[in-house]
This record gives structure tokens, sequence and C-alpha cells, in this order.
């Protein structure tokens, strides 16, 4: 880890001494607890979940050029690997109309990480639930219909940052349109995978989208609906889930929050056929903005696995987390 950060930050240092761009550095990192055991066996630990290291440079006639490195868990079984998160070119070809190029930032659940605003906490829906990356290679195009108003497509692998693309060299695709007013802002969405498969059992993966973040004075809120349909391109797989969090400042920089997810699946016989991976997630928890660029959060993550129909509940893991954003 130690040498990763090293080669990293030495490379932002130097690129800086040559050009006047734009180096930054994000770190996430936490100390959890799991206060449902017994304190004398209770599993505890401090963690570094995430670090970026960028650098962007704003070139002549509208261009802008972004890279960053990710450095986290590797499936692979390494906890601290870099990978190529963004490379990405773009173009602010008018007033109302950019393109970007290369692995670029996908379009799937930003609104809703944007709007959450506590990624260092816990990701939002569809990336903690692997339903979409956060980056992949392609292209997007956004444009601005009015002032309140914004249309994006994306076209993208579909792979992941971390990933080639496939053999099939099949694409996923989306689009999305963004309204803006002065305290409320409201998103639907619609994400394509083909299938790889042409028989009565598969089809085209579809994910709908529809989200909403308002503010006003001291509180925040938004939410959230996804439904996923023919899951992994297997026909009427089925996938819903729903996403709300509240957020209200009490002053001085402190603030309380929470959230609660919910998700579920059914198929043709309506059997809860992804019940492995369904639940309820609840996180309630205090922020303090430290300084600028420093935020840390005392929380409870509680998460209840889903049962059959009929069968009795699961119990809540509950652990206590301390987490801890710092960037520059």
């Amino acid at each position: 880890m130690k040498k990763i950060i090293l080669t990293l930050s030495l490379i932002v240092s130097s690129i800086s001494l040559f050009a006047q761009g734009t180096p930054h550095v994000k770190v996430f990192s936490n100390f959890n607890y799991d206060i449902d055991a017994d304190p004398e066996y209770a599993f505890m630990e401090f963690e570094v979940k995430r670090a970026y290291f960028g650098y962007g440079y704003k070139l002549a006639d509208g261009f802008t050029a972004k890279v960053t490195f990710d450095v986290g868990k590797n499936s692979a079984g390494s906890n601290y690997t870099a990978f190529l998160k963004i490379a990405s070119l773009s173009w602010q070809a008018s007033d109302k109309l950019n393109l970007s190029f290369g692995m670029i930032g996908s379009k799937n659940f930003k609104f809703m990480e944007k709007a959450w605003g506590k990624r260092y906490i816990y990701k939002s829906f569809q990336d903690q639930n692997k339903w979409a990356s956060a980056a992949d290679a392609g292209a997007n195009l956004t444009y601005n219909l009015s002032d309140n108003l914004i249309i994006d497509a994306q076209i993208l692998n579909g792979e992941g940052y971390n990933s080639l693309q496939g053999s099939d060299g099949l694409m996923r695709g989306g689009a999305g349109l963004t309204f803006n007013a002065n305290d409320i802002s409201l998103r639907v969405s619609r994400d394509i995978v083909p299938r790889t498969m042409y028989s009565d059992d598969y089809e085209s993966q579809y994910i709908n989208t529809f989200a909403m973040s308002y503010s006003a004075y001291n509180l925040s809120l938004g939410g959230e609906y996804n439904l996923r349909e023919n899951t992994s391109n297997v026909i009427d797989n089925t996938s819903s889930a729903f996403s709300v969090y509240a957020n209200f400042d009490i002053g001085n920089g402190v603030s309380l929050f929470g959230r609660y997810d919910l998700s579920e699946s059914e198929d043709a016989n309506e059997d809860q056929w992804n019940i492995d991976n369904e639940g309820e997630l609840t996180i309630i928890g205090v922020e303090k903005q430290m300084t600028k660029g420093v935020k840390v959060a005392l929380n409870v993550q509680s998460y209840k696995a889903a049962t059959l129909e009929g069968a009795a509940e699961a119990e809540a893991v509950n652990t206590l987390y301390l987490n801890l954003e710092y960037k520059f």
C-alpha cells in the first residue's frame, strides 16, 4: 500500500511541475465494530477502503483531460490494487453540448451518489449491489435542452473499469433526462444490456430508474426506485429496489442523517429467485465537517437478510462505524 501511494503521489507531483493542471487525492477509511457480539469476542478493525489519485488539465478550445487511479480491493485477492478508473478527454463543444470519450464516469447512479453525498460511508444502491459500474470505457453526451432540463446518453463496453471488453464485443447503453429547479431535482433513466444468447429464455436486460432530491434550509432528502428487468439477460427475472435518505444540518458543521434500502426479486413463477442478495439496510448517524476537505461520521449500519414468504424473519446484523473522508 505504501509503495502504491508513494508511486502515484510522485507521478501526480511530477506532472504538476510541468503543467498548470489540478491534482486531486481522496481517501476513505473507517473503524468498525460488531456491536451484536459478546464484547470479549466482537470483531473490530481499521480499514482504508479506497484511495483516489488523479490529475486534471484544461486544454485549449474547450478540451479537458482527466486521469484518476483507484486503489482498493481486487477480486483476485489483493486488498490494495491500483486500477485506472478515469482516463477521459472531454470537449465542451458549445454552451449546451459536452462530449466525453475514453475511460469515463458512467451516468447510471451518478445522480443518486451526488445527492446522497456520503459515498465514504456507503455506496449508492446500484453501485453497492453491482447493478452497474462507476466507470467504463466508452463515450457519453450531455445536452442542455434548457436552463432546467438536461438530456444525456452513453455507450460503454459494459465490463467496468477493471475489466477488458468481453469476447462477445457487445456494448451497454443508456439515456437519461434530468430536471433541476430551485430546490428539487428529478431524474429518469433507462439502461440496456443486450442479450448474448438468442433463445426463448434470454432477452435484453433493462434497468429503469426514477430518482429525486430535495434541499431547502437545513434539510435535504431524496430517494430512488430501480426496476431491473430480465436480470443477467434471463427473461422474467425481475429485481426491484428503493433507497431513501435524509440529512438535517443542526449547525456548526454537524448533521444528522439516515438511510433505508429495500431490495426484492421475482421470477415468472413469482418466486424470490435472488433471495440470497436481498434484504433491508438501515443507516443512522451523525456527521461532522472538521475542516475543508475532512469529514468524519459516527453511524450504525444494520442489515437484515430477506427470507422466504411465511418464514421467520432474519435477525439484523448491526455494526458500529467511524468513517473518515479526506481530500485535497
